[in-house]
């Protein structure tokens, strides 16, 4: 019992093959005549059995069950090594046993085939593994992989024939589920002969099975040259819209291998009609026309019907759409033109020049050189298709039709009568001003006039150009010298129209609105200022004013009119009504043009009412445009006022004005203030100044400050300017100060004052080292030149702290400065110059120098303080260095 559990473990462990999915196998039907099985073993001769005595203990197990296969499939792996006809012989003893045994019947198949492999096909070792195969189906007929080995086999061997009608036997046998499996190999195989017909018929067949499939079967047509049938098949592809691509194309890619199967190969597809299916892919893909007029044209050219290509390839340059469809178009009949002359010379040298050939070859070079010549045209015609609103098209249009009058003309009436106003794009009246200018230019002025006339009725889309067709047909007039009648055209543009409305009002037709076009009235009033009268001028400008369309030119124009006829009175008031309808800041130069003329007319003779004006001028001015008024208000009062009227004037333009206006204005204060009042006045001015300015110009203020002060003989005053200076001047920075201050004491000071300045230096650098924001400022200044950012002051540290960073450079610097600075012999101590050295060292040997001792606000000052040691200049001392 545990030998034959240990064997039935040992047939479970050989590797068997799955069977195919199917039916149960048995006698297939509509097999056709199959020769009858022979039983194994039958034949003239019986050959003798015999056995190993490795081959007893399998035979034992098989005479106890002959019905497992499993124990045959031992026995056939022990002698897998042994004599083939030993091996086939216990596969036949086998399958006598089990004729129904998938397992067996593909064992010993593979074992056949194997035998055979590298013999020639024609040897009878073939025919006999054929033979099996045979036998094999008639059991496994249902089963797809013996089917499959078997083509295979067939196939192989080169067998045409036979392999076709034995795929056709595996097709009838199979359920259709399974003939999926099938197809791949039959396919592969009659592609692989040279039988297109045979191919044909195959692939149809198939595509009853699987019509997704149809673009290789197109493929194959189109590798064998049957052009035709692969032209029906697309077009039946192309027009079915539930067909779905395996090669993922989309419908126009398949149409574009149908349009170039047509257009390439016009003599061999007989079954389309090419130009009624290329034309109605002009409708279906309108963003290809360039190509598909081109295909059309090539289907022509390669048909030999040169003549319809050329008409082809016009009726495309005419209704193309687009630049790049155009330029496909036309580099295509272009080229076909130069393949036509080119063929066409090389024919006149082969077989000589004839009359007739030069002729014909004359009139093709003479057509290329026009088709050539008409490309601009063309083109322009395509954008203008695009767009027929385009202004700027047209006008190109016109220049190309340079020096023939006609066309020129017949291209402005068709564009006047195409352009919408209301569609166009870039200025319509532009139109009709070129059109009208060119008859001019030509000599025929009624003809222009007529133009212009028609012009100012169209409705145009804004004001502004029907103002511009009056403004033109005026200047016409005046080009001519006909004054009146441009004075005359120009009143009737202005005139009232019967029903007004307002201007921005696109509602109402422009022509209704016209009487509002500032174009209109300014050109009038220049004609009229230049050709009438000083009346009709005044009403001119006073209905401008009175329609409020005014501009501020307007009113200063109307002014100095009103100034040269000697209406003064008259031109004030014309300033004051257009100072009504502006306001800030458009109101400015009116403002100072009213002021300047009326100062210069009347001068101090009105004083009252120059102020009035002046006050009025400054209500509500901003800070901007006070400047000007601030100063002309003081000149007015130093001339004709008061002076003290006029520094109130300065001390209020110094508040009104722009602060960076501010420096400016104070030291114009001040000098003012010195001239009419003396220097000694302009000590508040300047004290107001450097509290209100920054700390620039506050720092500049008080260096002149000082400066006016040591001249009056003021040394402490400038002293004490000095002391407040320092507060807002960094000795790293502002160095120029401090070498002022110092140069100031040498000349004035002693050593008191000259210690005090280093005190109060020292004190104000340790104030602005506490403020860390302005040492980043200042650093940031110095070395990135205000165009770096924080990282730059330690490159490479880029991850640290911003403010780490900061405190770094600025140890570095303290470092830098106290290495760099020179180091006394001596300590230098400030005392005063009457007491004893020897005291003066035994004072500084008491206590701790670095004890801060905070007394009573009473208790006086120490008279010796030990300071920081410091190199002092040796003319500092005088006399002490030699004591």
């Amino acid at each position: 019992m545990a030998d034959g559990a240990g064997m039935a473990e040992r047939e479970e462990s050989l590797p068997e093959p799955e069977p195919e999915p199917g039916p149960e196998p048995g006698p297939g039907p509509g097999l056709g005549p199959e020769p009858e099985p022979e039983p194994p073993g039958a034949g003239p001769e019986r050959p003798e059995l015999r056995f190993e005595e490795e081959d007893v203990q399998h035979e034992e197990e098989l005479l106890r069950n002959p019905f497992s296969v499993r124990r045959w499939l031992r026995y056939a792996q022990a002698r897998q090594k042994g004599p083939r006809h030993r091996l086939n012989l216990l596969f036949e003893r086998a399958l006598r046993e089990l004729p129904g045994s998938y397992k067996l019947w593909y064992q010993y198949l593979r074992q056949r085939r194997q035998q055979v492999k590298g013999r020639c096909p024609t040897d009878p070792a073939y025919e006999e593994a054929n033979a099996c195969h045979e036998r094999a189906l008639v059991f496994m007929h249902k089963m797809p992989r013996i089917w499959l080995d078997y083509c295979q086999f067939l196939v192989e061997q080169g067998r045409i024939t036979r392999t076709r009608r034995t795929f056709d036997r595996a097709l009838r046998a199979l359920p259709i589920t399974q003939h999926h499996r099938i197809w791949p190999l039959y396919l592969q195989f009659v592609r692989r002969y040279p039988l297109p017909e045979t191919a044909v018929r195959v692939y149809r067949r198939y595509l009853k099975l699987s019509p997704e499939s149809a673009e290789e079967y197109v493929a194959y047509l189109r590798s064998v040259g049957r052009l035709d049938e692969a032209a029906v098949r697309l077009a039946r592809l192309v027009n079915d819209e539930r067909f779905v691509s395996k090669e993922g194309k989309s419908n126009y890619q398949l149409w574009q291998e149908l349009c170039e199967l047509l257009s390439q190969h016009p003599e061999r597809v007989r079954s389309l009609d090419a130009g009624a299916i290329i034309r109605g892919g002009l409708t279906r893909f309108t963003d290809q026309l360039g190509r598909l007029w081109g295909a059309l044209a090539d289907c022509y050219i390669r048909s030999g019907h040169f003549e319809k290509a050329r008409d082809v390839y016009e009726e495309a340059v005419q209704t193309v759409m687009t630049v790049r469809d155009f330029t496909q178009v036309f580099d295509s009949y272009a080229q076909f033109e130069e393949s036509v002359i080119a063929a066409k010379m090389e024919t006149v040298a082969e077989l000589g020049r004839e009359e007739d050939e030069e002729v014909e070859l004359e009139l093709r070079l003479a057509r290329f050189e026009q088709l050539m010549a008409r490309r601009p045209l063309l083109l322009n015609s395509v954008l203008l298709r695009q767009n027929p609103h385009n202004v700027h098209e047209w006008h190109k249009r016109v220049q190309l039709y340079q020096g023939r009058p006609e066309q020129i003309i017949n291209t402005y009436t068709e564009a006047v009568r195409t352009v919408d106003p209301f569609k166009a794009t870039g200025r319509p009246h532009g139109l009709w001003v070129a059109f009208a200018r060119f008859y001019e230019d030509n000599g025929q002025l009624d003809d222009a006039r007529t133009i212009l006339t028609k012009a100012t009725r169209v409705r145009f889309r804004q004001v502004e150009d029907l103002a511009a067709v009056w403004c033109e047909f005026g200047e016409m007039e005046l080009r001519h010298e006909n004054y009146d009648e441009a004075l005359r055209i120009l009143r009737k543009a202005t005139a009232l129209p019967a029903k007004r409305a307002e201007y921005f009002d696109s509602t109402e037709p422009v022509q209704n609105r016209l009487y509002k076009s500032l174009k209109v009235w300014s050109m009038l009033a220049d004609l009229e200022e230049s050709l009438g009268t000083f009346q009709s001028t005044k009403a001119v400008y006073d209905r401008i004013l009175d329609l409020r369309i005014a501009t501020p030119q307007i009113v200063i124009n109307y002014g100095l009119f009103l100034e040269e006829h000697g209406y003064f009175e008259e031109s004030f008031k014309a300033y004051e009504r257009g100072i009504a309808l502006f306001r800030w800041p458009n109101v400015a130069d009116i403002w100072h043009t009213y002021l300047s003329k009326f100062v210069a007319r009347y001068g101090g003779r009105k004083l009252e009412r120059a102020r009035d004006l002046f006050e009025q001028a400054l209500d509500g001015c901003p800070p901007k445009y006070a400047k000007t008024i601030y100063l002309l208000y003081a000149k007015l009062e130093e001339e004709f006022g008061l002076a003290r009227h006029a520094m109130g004037v300065y001390e209020r333009a110094t508040r009104a004005v722009l602060p960076a206006q501010q420096h400016e204005m104070f030291n114009i204060y001040i000098k003012r203030a010195a001239e009419l009042y003396g220097v000694t006045h302009t000590r508040p001015i300047y004290q107001k100044a450097i509290e209100v300015l920054g700390d620039d110009a506050a720092r500049e203020l008080c260096l002149r400050f000082a400066d006016m002060e040591c001249k009056l003989g003021e040394v402490d005053r400038a002293r004490a300017i000095y002391t407040y200076c320092s507060q807002i001047c960094d000795p790293r920075i502002t160095g120029t100060f401090w070498q002022t201050w110092k140069d100031f004491e040498i000349r004035h000071g002693n050593e008191d004052t000259i210690r005090e300045m280093l005190r109060i230096k020292r004190s104000v650098q340790a104030t602005y080292n506490t403020q860390v924001n302005f040492m980043a400022s200042q650093m940031l200044k110095v070395y990135s030149n205000a165009t770096g950012t924080v990282s730059d002051l330690a490159p490479g540290q880029s991850g640290l702290d911003d403010m780490k960073l900061l405190e770094q450079r600025a140890e570095q610097l303290a470092a830098e400065a106290q290495r760099d600075a020179p180091r006394p012999k001596d300590k230098v101590l400030f005392v005063r110059a009457e007491g004893p050295r020897e005291a003066l060292a035994a004072l500084s040997q008491q206590g701790n120098p670095d004890e801060i001792d905070l007394g009573d606000e009473d208790e006086p000052e120490p008279d010796e303080v030990q300071l920081e040691q410091k190199r002092v200049p040796s003319s500092v001392f005088g006399g002490l260095k030699d004591d």
